[in-house]
This record gives structure tokens, C-alpha cells and sequence, in this order.
């Protein structure tokens, strides 16, 4: 039998899971049980791991998987007490986190003076499915500190949408001028395009609408640790 709570939270999960093939974070776990802290959403995933209702996957973030669900009551023992409640059994079998890892073009470092479409795809870049979401992306190696107080840094590998539309605020790759390629944020003011750093030692840049061409949206990234 499971508490309301750890019913309450065996059923979000499952619903995410089968909306988006993705587990919810513990922060969206907190506010969809209205819960204080996020000690109290660990507490309630330990105790559904440990009953064998779900499963961590290892090396991965925000992944969890379930794997049982409690069977249907039957004969005539007492009813559960008021803060128990006890699910009927699965009519199909339990969703899982999306796990599928696809190949990206790997278009090489993000460099001035050397437009994307330029870059070759002689590499790809295997990347977990559940980073991605939806449309079609690249991957490039990003060089340089511009951007490390949004926790970019040289040598990661930015996942970027492609699409030539953004939103203000928004992390683009811009090609200026079609000759440099850059990665910063993107904003719109006084009929100028401005490019910000994420770093204060650098100066954001200010263009002409038509000097600038978003190529794409950041969407995740990946860091390889040595």
C-alpha cells in the first residue's frame, strides 16, 4: 500500500513521463504535491524506490523509470486507513524515461570567421533523445569564455535547434555579417540588434537587423569531463 503522497507522486510521474517521455524535475515534484522542500520529494522517491514501485536510472539526471504498479484489493480485508490509498493494477504496461541517444552533425568549434554552413559534417555527436525535444539540430564545440556566467563554457558542446527566428533573451547562434559565427544572447532595441555575453569582461555587440541571421537556439549541452 502506498500513501497519499507517494500515490500522488507515482501518478505525476507516470503522467509526465507519458506526456514527454521525460521525468519531472524535483522542483515541478515540490509544486505539483505542494510540498515545503525538495527533502520531502526525495523522502517520497526513496520509499516508492524502495517498495519497487520506480527505478533510478544511474548516470543520468531527472531519470526515473516505474516499473510496478500495486494490484487490485481483493477479499475482505479492512479498508485502508484514510491517509492510504491503493492503486488498481496497470491496464498497459508502465511508461519509461526516453532513453534513445541520436546522432547530431558535429559542425566543429563556434570560431569567427567561419559561417556554419561552411563547416563540414565529417563528425557526429551522440546525444540522449530527451535533451533534444522536438525540430532538427547540430551540435558545436564552443570556444572561448564569452559565455561562461550562463555556464557555457570552452569546450562544452552546445545542442542548438535549428531555426532562424528567436525571442528576445533567448541563446542564439548568430552569424554576422555571414562571415562569424557567434553564441550569445539575443535582443532587439531602438531598431538595432544587440548580442550579449554572459560575461562581464566583454562588451555586447550592436548590429543592423540585416548584418545579423539566427541560425539557430541553444537547446542543452553537453560536457565531457577528463
Amino acid at each position: 500500500m502506498l500513501t497519499r503522497k507517494q500515490h500522488e507522486l507515482l501518478l505525476f510521474i507516470q503522467s509526465r513521463l507519458e506526456e514527454s517521455g521525460i521525468s519531472p524535475s524535483f522542483e515541478e515534484m515540490k509544486e505539483a504535491l505542494d510540498l515545503k522542500s525538495k527533502s520531502g520529494v526525495h523522502r517520497l522517491i526513496s520509499a516508492l524506490e524502495e517498495r519497487g514501485f520506480i527505478r533510478r536510472l544511474a548516470n543520468r539526471a531527472r531519470a526515473l523509470e516505474i516499473i510496478r504498479q500495486p494490484n487490485d484489493v481483493t477479499g475482505t480485508s479492512r479498508a485502508a486507513p484514510s491517509n492510504v490509498v491503493e492503486m488498481p493494477k496497470a491496464k498497459a504496461p508502465p511508461p519509461s524515461a526516453a532513453n534513445d541517444v541520436i546522432e547530431i552533425p558535429l559542425h566543429g568549434r563556434i570560431a569567427a570567421g567561419v559561417p556554419i554552413e561552411a563547416l563540414e559534417d565529417t563528425q557526429t555527436l551522440p546525444v540522449p533523445a530527451a535533451l533534444l525535444g522536438s525540430g532538427e539540430h547540430y551540435a558545436l564545440e564552443v570556444s572561448g569564455d564569452s559565455m561562461i556566467e550562463a555556464g557555457i563554457f570552452d569546450g562544452d558542446f552546445a545542442l542548438v535547434r535549428k531555426t532562424d527566428v528567436a525571442r528576445d533573451g533567448e541563446i542564439v547562434v548568430a552569424l554576422v555579417r555571414g562571415e562569424e559565427a557567434t553564441l550569445k544572447y539575443l535582443h532587439r532595441e531602438n531598431g538595432m540588434v544587440r548580442l550579449d555575453p554572459a560575461n562581464a569582461t566583454y562588451e555586447p555587440q550592436i548590429y543592423a537587423p540585416g548584418d545579423v541571421q539566427v541560425q539557430g537556439r541553444l537547446a542543452g549541452l553537453l560536457r565531457r569531463y577528463h
